[in-house]
């Protein structure tokens, strides 16, 4: 295609009307005598005369732009003008290749463009954006924007969103209860059975209601001199619970018995724990003791392996009594610091589940009289009253030594704690206010008060 439009563009406008022929000085005779006689052009190609020179200049060879300036040619044939002078039509037009729209004369082509078309083949040309009708829009990839990262919160920011509904509710009742009133005894009366609602118990509710009598009696009272009173109060009963951890180790391993109701949190509790003493340096092993629940046993299994902790197990169903023993034997074997037993989740009510743990307790006293060095009793405070029956029945059968108390995000009944405190003073050594490892810290009074009674920090 493009050695045929080649052809076309230099043979395109060679023939020139007489009147636009070279001067008569480079014309022969003949061609002369043509002229002033006013003869007409030959009309067959074989009359022409014949020149001797190429009708091609050298200057349109190397330029292939048309034809040359009249001063360049050395021989012009006379050729009457044929409708083929004429301009030619669009239609009639060849196609320009791409890079040669800037030029206005028609067939004009750049060399460059011919010779690059005749090595490489018919280039495609490109190919334009479609329009899309209304309605319709192409796709723009956005930048995405960078990730904020939230500000870690701090253990009592964790702790009072935890509480936030314990609070909420009782701090609204308050106000609701104190709003333009003077302190006075059927006030007092109506505080204090607010309080034993709310799961603070009786003591504690006398113990508030007395404090606000003797600083606001007969004087108006607002919810905020309440709630700073029965944090004051609160932190009294709680403070004296708040105690960590202690750790023998010079009995290795030191053996934590977990024990609880069913759906207290023990296996997670147990992971928590593993994944402080772990991170501390300490050598852990945990023992899935929960036989009778098979998804127990592969939960405390992924807890080990997330926390580093060596694992020992056994099938559904086997004798738990039997695993604590191996698991204290291999504990003592590879000289572990900490060894955690699971147990399973046993409802107070039933006297053949807790005659087997304790069964458990009963073994491991026979490999270590001191053994188990702590029990641990799981509490969920979304039980509520519940939880004071708990405490009484697995304190006797266990010889629970402390509690932890867990999901106190999900509850509006969190005062139960305090409860609890005042009735059995347990050592209370952790609460959970969530799912997450750094959910689980040790109890600290002031900061529970504080945030039951919905006070900044």
């Amino acid at each position: 295609m493009a050695l045929g439009f080649i052809k076309k563009v230099f043979t395109f406008g060679k023939e020139k009307p007489i009147e636009q022929q070279a001067p008569e000085e480079h014309l022969t005779p003949a061609q002369a005598a043509a002229i002033e006689a006013e003869v007409e052009p030959h009309s067959r190609e074989e009359d022409l005369p014949v020149s001797p020179v190429d009708p091609v200049a050298p200057v349109e060879m190397e330029t292939a732009g048309g034809p040359a300036a009249d001063d360049a040619r050395d021989v012009v044939e006379p050729v009457e003008p044929e409708p083929a002078d004429e301009e030619p039509s669009e239609e009639e037009l060849p196609p320009l290749l791409p890079g040669a729209e800037e030029n206005t004369e028609i067939g004009i082509v750049p060399l460059s463009l011919l010779e690059a078309e005749s090595e490489a083949g018919t280039e495609s040309s490109p190919v334009s954006e479609p329009v899309l009708p209304k309605g319709f829009t192409t796709r723009v990839d956005e930048v995405p924007e960078p990730e904020v990262v939230a500000p870690r919160m701090t253990w009592y920011q964790r702790l009072r969103a935890g509480l936030a509904r314990t609070s909420s509710q009782l701090t609204g009742q308050i106000t609701a209860l104190f709003t333009k009133r003077k302190l006075d005894e059927e006030t007092l009366e109506d505080l204090e059975d607010l309080l034993i609602q709310s799961d603070l118990g009786v003591e504690t509710a006398m113990r508030i209601t007395g404090a606000l009598s003797a600083e606001r009696y007969g004087k108006d009272v607002t919810g905020e001199d309440v709630s700073r009173i029965m944090a004051a109060e609160i932190s009294k009963v709680l403070s004296p619970v708040a105690k960590p951890l202690q750790l023998d180790l010079n009995h290795k391993p030191h053996v934590i018995l977990v024990v609880g109701v069913n759906g207290t949190g023990k296996t997670t509790t147990i992971g928590k724990l593993a994944a402080k003493l772990s991170g501390s340096g300490l050598k852990v092993m945990l023992a899935a003791g929960d036989t009778f629940r098979a998804a127990a046993i592969e939960q405390l299994k992924i807890w080990a392996d997330r926390t580093g902790s060596e694992f020992i197990g056994t099938r559904l169903g086997a004798d738990a009594a039997g695993l604590a023993y191996d698991a204290f034997e291999q504990a003592r074997a590879k000289k572990s610091d900490v060894l955690i037993i699971d147990t399973a989740g046993r409802l107070q009510n039933k006297a053949e589940l807790m005659a087997e743990l304790e069964k458990i307790v009963r073994v491991l006293n026979k490999l270590d009289p001191d053994a188990p060095h702590t029990v641990l009793q799981t509490l969920d405070a979304t039980t509520g009253q519940n939880a004071l029956q708990q405490v009484e029945i697995f304190r006797n059968v266990a010889g629970v030594s402390g509690l932890i108390m867990t999901k106190l995000d999900g509850t509006a009944r969190g005062g139960i704690l305090v409860g609890i405190a005042a009735k059995h003073k347990l050592p209370v050594y952790f609460i959970g206010v969530g799912e997450g490892v750094d959910d689980l810290e040790p109890f600290e009074a002031d900061d529970f008060a504080k945030a039951i009674a919905g006070l900044t920090h």
